[in-house]
C-alpha cells in the first residue's frame, strides 16, 4: 500500500512509519522541513496550509493518515492555542483539498482528532455517543478553547468534499509507546524520581492507549470500511490518575510517589512549559465503536500495558 503521514514527524508518526516502513509499504510524510527518516520512509515539503507539489502524493494512495498539528504539551498561551488551532484546522483543510482534487483518492482518510473533546467527568465513561465537552461549570473558564479545537478540528474534516473517501475522527486518548519524549517517558520519569503521587487527589481519570493498540486499530479500521464518523482510540479500562500512577511506580519498583495540590500542578506544569489542564483534567473515555465491531486489544488493562513499556524502555 501507500500511505500518507501528513504531520508524521512525532511520536505517532514515529510509531507509524516504523511499522508500515518495515511491513514495506510506500510511506511518505509531509512535514514543514526535510527530517531524517527511517530508510525506506519518502518525505514531501509541506507547509501545512496550501496545495502545493505535495498534494500529488495524495494522488493514487491507499490511505492518508493526518497527524498534523502543534502539539498541546506546551503553556496554553493566547499564541499557543491560537496556533493549535490553526495547525490543526487548516492542515485538515488542505488535505480535504487535495484529496478531493486527487484524480484517484486514497480510499480511507484517518484524521487524528483527540479525547478531550468529551466533557470532564468522573461518573460513566464516553463512548462516541457521549457528552462533548465545552459547558462543564465545574471546570476553569480557558478549558471549552481545547474542546472549541477539537470540535473545529472534527468539523473541518465533515466539511471536507470527499464522496469518494471515506473519513474516521480518531479521538484519541495518551498514546503510551516506550520512545524517549513521548508521554510514557515523562510519566516514567516522574514514578522513578518519587515524584509520581495523586495530583489533587488524583481522582481525575486518564484515558491512554499502548501504542500496539493504535497501530492494531488503524489497520483494523482501514479494513473495515463500514466504519466511518467518530472512533475512539482508547484502551476500554481507563484509570484514576491516582491508581495510573501507583501501577507505574509498582512497575517501576519505585513504591512511593509524593503526592500534588493542585496549585503544586499548576507550578509544575509552569516550570515544565506545559499546562495542567493536562493533568487535572479527567478524560474518562472508553472504545465503544472498536469494541462494537470486533475489535480486540493486545493491551486492555493498563498494568499489562505498563509491564510491556517498561520492559521495553530497559531494553532500548
Amino acid at each position: 500500500m501507500k500511505i500518507v503521514l501528513p504531520g508524521g514527524t512525532g511520536q505517532v508518526g514515529a510509531l507509524l512509519r516504523r511499522t508500515y516502513a518495515g511491513r514495506g509499504h510506500d510511506v511518505v510524510v509531509l512535514s514543514r522541513r526535510p527530517e531524517q527518516l527511517e530508510p525506506g520512509v519518502r518525505h514531501a515539503v509541506w507547509d501545512g496550509r496550501t496545495l502545493g507539489p505535495w498534494a500529488a502524493e495524495l494522488d493514487g494512495a491507499d490511505v492518508v493518515v493526518n497527524l498534523a498539528g502543534r502539539t498541546v504539551n506546551c503553556r496554553y498561551t493566547d499564541e499557543n492555542l491560537r496556533q493549535m488551532m490553526d495547525s490543526r484546522v487548516e492542515s485538515t483543510r488542505v488535505v480535504g483539498q487535495a484529496v478531493a482534487a486527487a484524480a484517484r483518492p486514497p480510499s480511507t482518510w484517518l484524521q487524528m482528532s483527540t479525547a478531550t473533546v468529551y466533557a470532564d467527568t468522573r461518573g460513566p465513561a464516553h463512548d462516541e455517543d457521549g457528552e462533548l465537552g465545552g459547558e462543564e461549570p465545574h471546570v476553569p473558564l480557558y478549558w471549552e478553547y481545547s474542546v472549541r479545537i477539537a470540535r473545529r478540528w472534527e468539523q473541518a474534516l465533515a466539511e471536507a468534499d470527499t464522496p469518494r473517501t471515506r473519513k474516521v475522527a480518531l479521538r484519541a486518548a495518551m498514546v503510551m509507546t516506550p520512545d524517549r519524549g513521548g508521554v510514557f517517558d515523562v510519566l516514567s520519569t516522574m514514578a522513578r524520581l518519587g515524584l509520581g503521587g495523586p495530583v489533587a487527589g488524583g481522582g481525575q481519570y486518564v484515558s491512554w492507549i499502548h501504542g500496539d493498540d493504535v497501530v492494531r486499530a488503524l489497520d483494523f479500521l482501514v479494513e473495515h470500511p463500514e466504519l466511518s464518523g467518530p472512533v475512539n482510540l482508547a484502551a476500554p479500562h481507563p484509570l484514576t490518575q491516582a491508581e495510573t500512577m501507583r501501577v507505574l511506580r509498582r512497575t517501576w519498583g519505585r513504591p512511593v510517589g509524593l503526592p500534588a495540590t493542585r496549585w503544586m500542578a499548576r507550578a509544575g506544569a509552569l516550570a515544565l512549559r506545559t499546562d495542567a489542564e493536562l493533568l487535572l483534567k479527567s478524560r474518562r473515555v472508553v472504545p465503544g465503536r472498536l469494541l462494537g465491531a470486533g475489535f480486540a486489544f493486545a493491551h486492555p488493562t493498563w498494568p499489562d500495558a505498563a509491564a510491556d513499556l517498561v520492559a521495553r524502555r530497559r531494553a532500548l
